[in-house]
């Protein structure tokens, strides 16, 4: 439902025992939704109550309502209007975390679950924090190093407020432990194994897209472009897509670029269009369903991307990645020799472009078994089974990892 604003009764915060045995879900981007969708499914089958809110943030048909139905999803159940609109961090964030707040209020959930590091679930964090909800976030504990970027912002005030925190692997388990973070930490493993695991046939069956495009598995390469920092300034995004465009070029697999919606409008914004239709190397493409990208990454020869997901899932794929900016959410990735981090340098991309082709992809996967889902529901039962007014926060006492 579209939600409207139907509270008056002023209240700010809530007594424990006056939240509901309900849990919240909270997606608002491609990503997000993705990794949801496997612990939603969970609840679902083991018939938790929940609801989820969408708030609005991803725009685009293919990365929002089209993305719902490939996963199998019921729409949301409430969704925020105006989120999308708003063009600053600053707006942005604080429309959702009023909106958030407004549906949090209605519903008084027990326990509100977010993921990973968009603005979406910071806001979300915030707005259930404050109102003394059991905050959990998955994909907790991710560190790429480089303060530059808003994500990084967002993992670290997320973790440090959360009272659930559930690690993808020992890298991420660290850097909580490390930052001595005040919520209970448990490895999970990461739920984008389970939504791969659950989409894989799905793609090979439902997705038509070598088809369309003529593309042979192995023959082809991927580019997709969507960090602010990568596409927001022009020289920057120039120099990313040559990079990607030579290296294709010369290990014989052209590029099918997919347009994220983000980097369309710059590149109309910068009067690239026309340049970047004109590469040798690059297929530019519209951005297209979840079931398409996923069949199109997996039989890819190598993928170039700035995105911290599409690096996990061409792992998880074991197609090898070329990450086109300064660092990694994924440094385990990069140990495995599933990942080359390239940095805003041209030649640096096609060398690691031509290490890529020629490698091994024999690796072992370090986000999980594909059971995280189950791992976390498993704890978020519990706060819902246990009285939340016997004990502070974190209501949950598992042994940490």
């Amino acid at each position: 439902m579209r939600y409207t604003d139907t509270m008056t009764s002023g209240r700010k915060t809530f007594q424990r025992s006056e939240l509901t045995k309900e849990i919240c879900v909270v997606v608002g981007t491609r990503p997000g939704i993705v990794m949801m969708a496997p612990l939603i499914h969970e609840l679902g089958r083991r018939q938790v109550p929940h609801f989820v809110v969408h708030t609005g943030q991803h725009y685009s048909p293919a990365m929002d309502a089209d993305l719902f139905e490939d996963l199998g999803l019921p729409q949301a159940d409430y969704r925020l209007e105006g989120v999308a609109e708003r063009r600053t961090h600053g707006g942005q964030t604080a429309g959702m975390l009023e909106g958030s707040e407004k549906v949090f209020m209605e519903r008084r959930p027990r326990v509100v679950v977010v993921n990973g590091d968009a603005n979406t679930n910071l806001a979300a964090a915030l707005a259930a924090r404050k109102l003394h909800m059991i905050v959990a976030h998955t994909e907790a504990g991710v560190r790429s190093g480089d303060w530059r970027m808003p994500e990084e912002h967002n993992r670290v005030i997320m973790d440090h407020i959360s009272d659930l925190l559930f690690a993808s692997d020992t890298p991420s388990v660290r850097a909580l432990e490390q930052e001595r973070v005040r919520g209970e930490i448990h490895r999970s493993g990461n739920t984008i194994v389970d939504a791969s695991v659950m989409s894989v046939a799905k793609a090979e069956t439902g997705s038509s897209i070598l088809e369309r495009l003529g593309l042979e598995p192995g023959n082809y390469s991927i580019g997709t472009l969507h960090r602010e920092e990568t596409v927001d300034v022009p020289e920057y995004l120039q120099t990313a897509l040559t990079g990607i465009a030579e290296a294709a070029d010369n290990i014989g697999r052209p590029a099918i670029f997919f347009l994220h919606p983000r980097t369309y409008a710059r590149l109309k914004e910068f009067g690239l269009l026309s340049w970047v239709k004109n590469l040798n190397g690059l297929v530019i493409h519209p951005a297209v369903s979840y079931l398409d990208f996923q069949r199109a990454l997996s039989n890819a020869a190598v993928v170039f991307t700035d995105s911290g997901g599409v690096q996990q899932e061409a792992c998880i794929h074991k197609v090898p990645c070329v990450t086109v900016k300064d660092s990694s959410e994924w440094p385990e990735t990069i140990d495995i020799s599933a990942n080359r981090v390239t940095g805003l340098d041209v030649r640096a991309i096609v060398e690691a472009a031509n290490e890529a082709i020629e490698g091994a992809r024999e690796w072992p996967i370090p986000f999980g078994d594909g059971a995280a889902s189950a791992r976390i529901v498993d704890v978020l039962e519990r706060c819902l089974i246990e009285d939340p007014s016997l004990a502070p926060l974190p209501v949950v006492t598992a042994d940490r990892v």
